[in-house]
Protein backbone atom coordinates (compact mmCIF):
# COMPACT_ATOMS: atom_id res chain seq x y z
CA UNK A 1 0.00 0.00 0.00
CA UNK A 2 2.92 2.32 0.66
CA UNK A 3 3.99 2.17 -2.97
CA UNK A 4 0.41 2.79 -4.11
CA UNK A 5 0.39 6.04 -2.12
CA UNK A 6 3.76 7.03 -3.58
CA UNK A 7 2.46 6.32 -7.09
CA UNK A 8 -0.67 8.37 -6.34
CA UNK A 9 1.54 11.25 -5.18
CA UNK A 10 3.49 11.13 -8.45
CA UNK A 11 0.28 11.13 -10.53
CA UNK A 12 -1.05 14.05 -8.46
CA UNK A 13 2.17 15.97 -9.10
CA UNK A 14 1.91 15.42 -12.87
CA UNK A 15 -1.72 16.59 -12.90
CA UNK A 16 -0.91 19.57 -10.68
CA UNK A 17 1.90 20.82 -12.92
CA UNK A 18 -0.06 20.39 -16.14
CA UNK A 19 -3.15 22.07 -14.69
CA UNK A 20 -1.34 25.17 -13.46
CA UNK A 21 1.32 25.85 -16.10
CA UNK A 22 1.41 26.26 -19.86
CA UNK A 23 2.37 23.12 -21.81
CA UNK A 24 5.85 24.32 -22.82
CA UNK A 25 6.72 25.39 -19.28
CA UNK A 26 5.03 22.37 -17.69
CA UNK A 27 7.35 19.91 -19.45
CA UNK A 28 10.48 21.59 -18.09
CA UNK A 29 9.02 22.10 -14.64
CA UNK A 30 7.77 18.52 -14.39
CA UNK A 31 11.23 17.16 -15.13
CA UNK A 32 12.72 19.24 -12.33
CA UNK A 33 9.98 18.43 -9.82
CA UNK A 34 10.01 14.69 -10.50
CA UNK A 35 13.75 14.77 -9.82
CA UNK A 36 13.13 16.84 -6.65
CA UNK A 37 10.43 14.39 -5.52
CA UNK A 38 12.69 11.37 -6.09
CA UNK A 39 15.63 13.07 -4.39
CA UNK A 40 13.58 13.57 -1.25
CA UNK A 41 12.65 9.90 -1.07
CA UNK A 42 16.31 8.93 -1.58
CA UNK A 43 17.48 11.34 1.13
CA UNK A 44 14.81 9.93 3.44
CA UNK A 45 15.90 6.33 2.88
CA UNK A 46 19.67 6.78 2.75
CA UNK A 47 20.29 9.74 5.05
CA UNK A 48 17.43 10.57 7.41
CA UNK A 49 16.69 6.98 8.51
CA UNK A 50 20.21 5.56 8.54
CA UNK A 51 21.83 7.86 11.08
CA UNK A 52 24.40 9.23 8.61
CA UNK A 53 23.87 12.63 10.21
CA UNK A 54 22.56 13.17 13.72
CA UNK A 55 19.66 15.51 13.18
CA UNK A 56 16.01 15.84 13.99
CA UNK A 57 13.85 13.98 16.47
CA UNK A 58 10.57 15.84 16.22
CA UNK A 59 9.87 14.01 12.94
CA UNK A 60 9.80 10.74 14.87
CA UNK A 61 7.63 12.37 17.53
CA UNK A 62 5.06 13.35 14.89
CA UNK A 63 5.02 9.75 13.66
CA UNK A 64 4.33 8.52 17.19
CA UNK A 65 1.42 10.94 17.48
CA UNK A 66 0.14 9.74 14.09
CA UNK A 67 0.26 6.12 15.29
CA UNK A 68 -1.73 7.11 18.38
CA UNK A 69 -4.34 8.82 16.18
CA UNK A 70 -4.57 5.78 13.88
CA UNK A 71 -5.15 3.53 16.90
CA UNK A 72 -7.75 6.00 18.18
CA UNK A 73 -9.56 5.80 14.84
CA UNK A 74 -9.72 2.00 14.96
CA UNK A 75 -11.93 2.24 18.04
CA UNK A 76 -13.83 5.51 17.54
CA UNK A 77 -13.87 5.94 13.76
CA UNK A 78 -12.02 8.35 11.50
CA UNK A 79 -12.31 12.02 12.49
CA UNK A 80 -10.05 15.04 12.78
CA UNK A 81 -8.25 14.76 16.11
CA UNK A 82 -7.11 17.95 17.81
CA UNK A 83 -5.29 18.77 21.03
CA UNK A 84 -8.69 18.74 22.78
CA UNK A 85 -8.89 14.96 22.29
CA UNK A 86 -5.15 14.30 22.47
CA UNK A 87 -3.20 16.94 24.39
CA UNK A 88 0.16 15.67 23.11
CA UNK A 89 -0.69 17.03 19.65
CA UNK A 90 -0.37 20.62 20.88
CA UNK A 91 -0.25 22.62 17.59
CA UNK A 92 0.63 19.90 15.06
CA UNK A 93 -2.80 18.40 14.47
CA UNK A 94 -2.83 18.74 10.66
CA UNK A 95 0.51 16.99 9.92
CA UNK A 96 -0.20 14.25 12.46
CA UNK A 97 -3.71 13.62 11.11
CA UNK A 98 -2.38 13.44 7.55
CA UNK A 99 0.32 10.97 8.59
CA UNK A 100 -2.27 9.04 10.63
CA UNK A 101 -4.49 8.65 7.57
CA UNK A 102 -1.58 7.17 5.61
CA UNK A 103 -0.71 4.82 8.48
CA UNK A 104 -4.38 3.85 8.78
CA UNK A 105 -4.57 3.01 5.06
CA UNK A 106 -1.28 1.08 5.14
CA UNK A 107 -2.21 -0.82 8.28
CA UNK A 108 0.93 0.22 10.15
CA UNK A 109 3.97 2.53 10.10
CA UNK A 110 4.61 3.91 6.62
CA UNK A 111 7.41 6.52 6.86
CA UNK A 112 8.23 6.43 3.13
CA UNK A 113 4.61 7.02 2.11
CA UNK A 114 4.31 9.85 4.67
CA UNK A 115 7.48 11.40 3.24
CA UNK A 116 6.03 11.11 -0.27
CA UNK A 117 3.10 13.29 0.80
CA UNK A 118 5.48 15.85 2.34
CA UNK A 119 7.57 15.77 -0.87
CA UNK A 120 4.39 16.34 -2.89
CA UNK A 121 3.63 19.44 -0.81
CA UNK A 122 7.19 20.67 -1.40
CA UNK A 123 6.82 20.26 -5.16
CA UNK A 124 3.39 21.93 -5.11
CA UNK A 125 5.02 24.84 -3.26
CA UNK A 126 7.57 25.14 -6.07
CA UNK A 127 4.72 25.54 -8.57
CA UNK A 128 3.23 28.26 -6.37
CA UNK A 129 6.63 29.98 -6.17
CA UNK A 130 6.86 29.98 -9.99
CA UNK A 131 3.42 31.55 -10.36
CA UNK A 132 4.12 34.07 -7.61
CA UNK A 133 7.38 35.10 -9.24
CA UNK A 134 5.47 35.78 -12.45
CA UNK A 135 2.88 37.82 -10.53
CA UNK A 136 5.58 39.85 -8.83
CA UNK A 137 6.95 40.69 -12.29
CA UNK A 138 9.69 38.15 -13.02
CA UNK A 139 9.97 36.78 -16.54
CA UNK A 140 9.56 33.06 -17.30
CA UNK A 141 13.30 32.42 -17.27
CA UNK A 142 13.82 34.02 -13.84
CA UNK A 143 10.74 32.29 -12.40
CA UNK A 144 12.01 28.92 -13.61
CA UNK A 145 15.43 29.56 -12.09
CA UNK A 146 13.77 30.38 -8.78
CA UNK A 147 11.71 27.19 -8.97
CA UNK A 148 14.88 25.12 -9.41
CA UNK A 149 16.65 26.90 -6.54
CA UNK A 150 13.63 26.43 -4.25
CA UNK A 151 13.24 22.75 -5.12
CA UNK A 152 16.84 21.93 -4.18
CA UNK A 153 17.53 24.52 -1.46
CA UNK A 154 19.36 22.30 1.07
CA UNK A 155 17.41 23.34 4.19
CA UNK A 156 14.06 23.06 2.44
CA UNK A 157 15.04 19.74 0.85
CA UNK A 158 16.20 18.28 4.17
CA UNK A 159 13.06 19.27 6.07
CA UNK A 160 10.76 17.91 3.37
CA UNK A 161 12.57 14.56 3.18
CA UNK A 162 10.97 13.22 6.34
CA UNK A 163 7.92 13.67 8.54
CA UNK A 164 8.69 17.20 9.71
CA UNK A 165 5.95 19.82 9.84
CA UNK A 166 8.11 22.43 8.11
CA UNK A 167 6.86 21.40 4.66
CA UNK A 168 3.24 21.91 5.75
CA UNK A 169 4.11 25.24 7.33
CA UNK A 170 5.96 26.52 4.26
CA UNK A 171 3.23 25.38 1.83
CA UNK A 172 0.39 26.96 3.80
CA UNK A 173 2.29 30.15 4.61
CA UNK A 174 3.48 30.84 1.06
CA UNK A 175 0.01 30.02 -0.29
CA UNK A 176 -1.54 32.65 1.99
CA UNK A 177 1.08 35.25 1.09
CA UNK A 178 0.48 34.36 -2.55
CA UNK A 179 -3.22 35.09 -2.17
CA UNK A 180 -2.29 38.50 -0.77
CA UNK A 181 -0.09 39.15 -3.81
CA UNK A 182 -2.86 38.00 -6.15
CA UNK A 183 -5.45 40.21 -4.43
CA UNK A 184 -3.13 43.19 -4.76
CA UNK A 185 -3.05 42.56 -8.52
CA UNK A 186 -6.78 42.00 -8.93
CA UNK A 187 -9.41 41.53 -6.25
CA UNK A 188 -11.39 38.32 -6.53
CA UNK A 189 -13.74 37.08 -3.84
CA UNK A 190 -13.04 33.45 -4.68
CA UNK A 191 -9.33 33.87 -3.95
CA UNK A 192 -10.02 35.61 -0.66
CA UNK A 193 -12.36 32.78 0.37
CA UNK A 194 -9.63 30.27 -0.49
CA UNK A 195 -7.53 31.77 2.29
CA UNK A 196 -9.99 30.58 4.95
CA UNK A 197 -9.26 26.81 4.78
CA UNK A 198 -5.54 27.52 4.37
CA UNK A 199 -5.48 29.67 7.51
CA UNK A 200 -7.49 27.03 9.39
CA UNK A 201 -4.92 24.37 8.46
CA UNK A 202 -2.07 26.73 9.32
CA UNK A 203 -3.64 27.28 12.74
CA UNK A 204 -3.13 23.55 13.40
CA UNK A 205 0.50 23.67 12.26
CA UNK A 206 1.92 26.96 13.61
CA UNK A 207 -0.86 29.21 15.02
CA UNK A 208 1.17 32.41 15.22
CA UNK A 209 1.85 32.23 11.47
CA UNK A 210 -1.88 32.86 10.87
CA UNK A 211 -1.52 36.42 12.12
CA UNK A 212 1.72 36.94 10.23
CA UNK A 213 -0.06 35.87 7.02
CA UNK A 214 -3.12 38.00 7.78
CA UNK A 215 -1.13 41.22 7.34
CA UNK A 216 -0.33 40.78 3.61
CA UNK A 217 -3.85 39.40 3.05
CA UNK A 218 -5.49 42.52 4.48
CA UNK A 219 -3.10 44.79 2.58
CA UNK A 220 -3.83 42.83 -0.61
CA UNK A 221 -7.54 43.61 -0.23
CA UNK A 222 -6.95 47.29 0.54
CA UNK A 223 -4.31 47.86 -2.14
CA UNK A 224 -6.01 45.91 -4.93
CA UNK A 225 -5.52 47.38 -8.41
CA UNK A 226 -9.15 46.77 -9.28
CA UNK A 227 -11.58 49.65 -9.13
CA UNK A 228 -13.85 50.23 -6.16
CA UNK A 229 -16.48 47.53 -5.73
CA UNK A 230 -19.09 46.59 -3.16
CA UNK A 231 -17.50 43.14 -2.81
CA UNK A 232 -14.14 44.67 -1.99
CA UNK A 233 -15.74 47.00 0.57
CA UNK A 234 -17.66 44.12 2.18
CA UNK A 235 -14.53 41.94 2.33
CA UNK A 236 -12.45 44.66 3.97
CA UNK A 237 -15.32 45.51 6.32
CA UNK A 238 -15.64 41.88 7.37
CA UNK A 239 -11.92 41.60 8.10
CA UNK A 240 -11.94 44.86 10.04
CA UNK A 241 -15.05 43.85 11.99
CA UNK A 242 -13.58 40.52 13.03
CA UNK A 243 -10.40 42.25 14.16
CA UNK A 244 -12.36 44.80 16.20
CA UNK A 245 -14.53 42.11 17.79
CA UNK A 246 -11.48 40.14 18.86
CA UNK A 247 -9.84 43.27 20.21
CA UNK A 248 -12.93 44.29 22.20
CA UNK A 249 -13.61 40.80 23.52
CA UNK A 250 -17.13 40.62 22.02
CA UNK A 251 -16.35 37.21 20.53
CA UNK A 252 -14.28 34.42 21.98
CA UNK A 253 -10.71 35.64 21.86
CA UNK A 254 -9.21 32.29 22.83
CA UNK A 255 -7.27 32.09 19.53
CA UNK A 256 -5.52 35.40 20.22
CA UNK A 257 -4.86 34.35 23.79
CA UNK A 258 -3.34 31.09 22.55
CA UNK A 259 -1.05 32.92 20.14
CA UNK A 260 -0.08 35.36 22.89
CA UNK A 261 0.72 32.42 25.15
CA UNK A 262 2.87 30.89 22.41
CA UNK A 263 4.69 34.17 21.86
CA UNK A 264 5.21 34.66 25.59
CA UNK A 265 6.46 31.10 25.86
CA UNK A 266 8.85 31.48 22.93
CA UNK A 267 10.15 34.79 24.28
CA UNK A 268 10.47 33.61 27.87
CA UNK A 269 13.98 33.50 29.29
CA UNK A 270 13.51 29.90 30.48
CA UNK A 271 12.51 28.58 27.04
CA UNK A 272 15.21 30.54 25.25
CA UNK A 273 17.85 29.16 27.61
CA UNK A 274 16.46 25.68 27.04
CA UNK A 275 16.73 26.18 23.27
CA UNK A 276 20.38 27.08 23.67
CA UNK A 277 21.15 23.39 24.12
CA UNK A 278 22.16 20.98 21.38
CA UNK A 279 25.49 22.57 20.55
CA UNK A 280 24.20 25.47 18.46
CA UNK A 281 22.89 27.77 21.18
CA UNK A 282 23.60 31.51 21.23
CA UNK A 283 23.79 33.69 24.35
CA UNK A 284 22.80 37.36 24.06
CA UNK A 285 23.37 40.15 26.56
CA UNK A 286 19.66 40.92 26.92
CA UNK A 287 19.22 40.57 30.70
CA UNK A 288 16.43 38.04 30.12
CA UNK A 289 14.40 40.50 28.02
CA UNK A 290 13.27 39.05 24.68
CA UNK A 291 13.41 42.51 23.06
CA UNK A 292 16.85 43.31 24.48
CA UNK A 293 19.95 43.22 22.27
CA UNK A 294 17.61 43.09 19.27
CA UNK A 295 20.26 44.18 16.72
CA UNK A 296 22.56 41.15 17.17
CA UNK A 297 19.51 38.88 17.35
CA UNK A 298 18.33 40.17 13.96
CA UNK A 299 21.80 39.56 12.51
CA UNK A 300 21.78 35.96 13.74
CA UNK A 301 18.18 35.42 12.64
CA UNK A 302 18.95 36.55 9.10
CA UNK A 303 22.55 35.43 8.54
CA UNK A 304 23.40 32.52 10.89
CA UNK A 305 25.10 30.09 10.76
CA UNK A 306 28.20 32.03 9.82
CA UNK A 307 30.90 30.31 7.71
CA UNK A 308 33.41 30.32 10.59
CA UNK A 309 31.04 28.85 13.22
CA UNK A 310 31.95 25.41 14.56
CA UNK A 311 29.38 22.64 15.04
CA UNK A 312 28.20 19.16 14.10
CA UNK A 313 28.30 17.60 10.62
CA UNK A 314 24.68 18.61 9.99
CA UNK A 315 25.55 22.14 11.14
CA UNK A 316 28.49 22.31 8.72
CA UNK A 317 26.39 20.99 5.82
CA UNK A 318 23.87 23.71 6.63
CA UNK A 319 26.45 26.30 5.63
CA UNK A 320 25.93 25.28 1.98
CA UNK A 321 22.36 26.45 2.32
CA UNK A 322 23.51 29.66 3.97
CA UNK A 323 25.88 30.51 1.11
CA UNK A 324 22.97 30.13 -1.34
CA UNK A 325 20.87 32.28 1.01
CA UNK A 326 23.51 35.03 1.05
CA UNK A 327 23.41 35.15 -2.74
CA UNK A 328 19.60 35.23 -2.75
CA UNK A 329 19.65 38.00 -0.16
CA UNK A 330 22.00 40.10 -2.28
CA UNK A 331 19.78 39.60 -5.33
CA UNK A 332 16.68 40.31 -3.23
CA UNK A 333 18.03 43.75 -2.32
CA UNK A 334 18.53 44.51 -6.02
CA UNK A 335 15.07 43.16 -6.80
CA UNK A 336 13.52 45.28 -4.03
CA UNK A 337 15.13 48.40 -5.47
CA UNK A 338 13.73 47.55 -8.89
CA UNK A 339 10.23 46.92 -7.50
CA UNK A 340 10.42 50.18 -5.55
CA UNK A 341 10.84 52.00 -8.84
CA UNK A 342 8.23 50.08 -10.81
CA UNK A 343 5.73 48.36 -8.51
CA UNK A 344 5.77 49.45 -4.86
CA UNK A 345 2.48 47.69 -4.18
CA UNK A 346 4.02 44.25 -4.74
CA UNK A 347 7.09 45.16 -2.71
CA UNK A 348 4.99 46.23 0.26
CA UNK A 349 2.91 43.03 0.23
CA UNK A 350 6.09 40.95 0.46
CA UNK A 351 7.77 43.19 3.04
CA UNK A 352 4.67 43.07 5.24
CA UNK A 353 5.41 39.39 5.72
CA UNK A 354 9.21 39.44 5.69
CA UNK A 355 9.82 42.26 8.18
CA UNK A 356 7.32 41.35 10.95
CA UNK A 357 8.24 37.66 10.62
CA UNK A 358 11.95 38.36 10.95
CA UNK A 359 11.46 40.57 14.00
CA UNK A 360 9.14 38.05 15.67
CA UNK A 361 11.66 35.24 15.21
CA UNK A 362 14.49 37.48 16.41
CA UNK A 363 12.76 37.93 19.78
CA UNK A 364 12.85 34.15 20.29
CA UNK A 365 16.37 33.67 18.88
CA UNK A 366 18.45 31.30 21.02
CA UNK A 367 19.46 28.42 18.75
CA UNK A 368 20.97 28.62 15.25
CA UNK A 369 19.71 25.17 14.27
CA UNK A 370 16.15 26.09 15.24
CA UNK A 371 16.11 29.44 13.44
CA UNK A 372 17.63 27.68 10.43
CA UNK A 373 14.32 25.80 10.10
CA UNK A 374 11.94 28.53 11.22
CA UNK A 375 13.04 31.07 8.64
CA UNK A 376 12.35 28.79 5.63
CA UNK A 377 9.12 30.67 4.70
CA UNK A 378 10.94 34.01 5.06
CA UNK A 379 13.74 32.76 2.79
CA UNK A 380 11.24 31.65 0.14
CA UNK A 381 9.28 34.93 0.18
CA UNK A 382 12.51 36.93 0.07
CA UNK A 383 13.70 34.89 -2.90
CA UNK A 384 10.72 36.23 -4.88
CA UNK A 385 12.47 39.58 -4.79
CA UNK A 386 15.61 37.89 -6.13
CA UNK A 387 13.63 36.64 -9.12
CA UNK A 388 12.67 40.23 -9.87
CA UNK A 389 16.38 41.09 -10.04
CA UNK A 390 17.04 38.19 -12.46
CA UNK A 391 14.41 39.39 -14.97
CA UNK A 392 15.69 40.27 -18.43
CA UNK A 393 13.23 41.33 -21.11
CA UNK A 394 14.09 42.29 -24.69
CA UNK A 395 12.36 45.24 -26.31
CA UNK A 396 10.60 42.98 -28.81
CA UNK A 397 9.60 40.25 -26.34
CA UNK A 398 5.87 39.85 -25.93
CA UNK A 399 4.26 39.07 -22.60
CA UNK A 400 2.13 35.96 -22.11
CA UNK A 401 -1.59 36.63 -22.08
CA UNK A 402 -1.85 35.81 -18.37
CA UNK A 403 0.80 38.45 -17.62
CA UNK A 404 -0.41 41.19 -19.93
CA UNK A 405 -2.10 43.12 -17.13
CA UNK A 406 0.01 41.91 -14.24
CA UNK A 407 3.66 42.56 -14.88
CA UNK A 408 4.59 46.24 -14.65
CA UNK A 409 8.16 45.27 -13.81
CA UNK A 410 8.50 43.34 -17.08
CA UNK A 411 6.97 46.15 -19.08
CA UNK A 412 9.21 48.72 -17.41
CA UNK A 413 12.29 46.60 -18.01
CA UNK A 414 11.29 46.07 -21.62
CA UNK A 415 11.08 49.81 -22.21
CA UNK A 416 14.45 50.52 -20.61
Amino acid sequence: MEFVIIAAAVVTLVLLVNANLEAAVARRVLTVLLLAFTTRLIVHALVMRTGVIEYGGDNLEYERHALEIANYWRFDGVSFVTADEMSSLYTVAVPCNVFALIIYLCGGPAPLACTAVVALLACALCVIVYRLARLVGADARAAFQLLVVTAFMPAFLLHTSDTYKDGFNAFLTISCVGIGVSLARRFRTSRLLLAAPLLWCLWHVRPYMVFMCAIPLVFGVVASRSNFSVRKLVAFGALLTVGMLFASGVVDNAPIEQVQQQLDRGQSDVVRRSNMGGGSGVVFDDSGNAWGDLGPKLVYTILAPFPWTQGSLAFQLGKIDVLVWYFLLYCAVRGACRLWRHDRRMLLVLLLFIVPGTIAYATTMANIGLIFRQRIPIVIVTSLLAAAAWTRIRRDQALPAEQADAAPLERSTARS
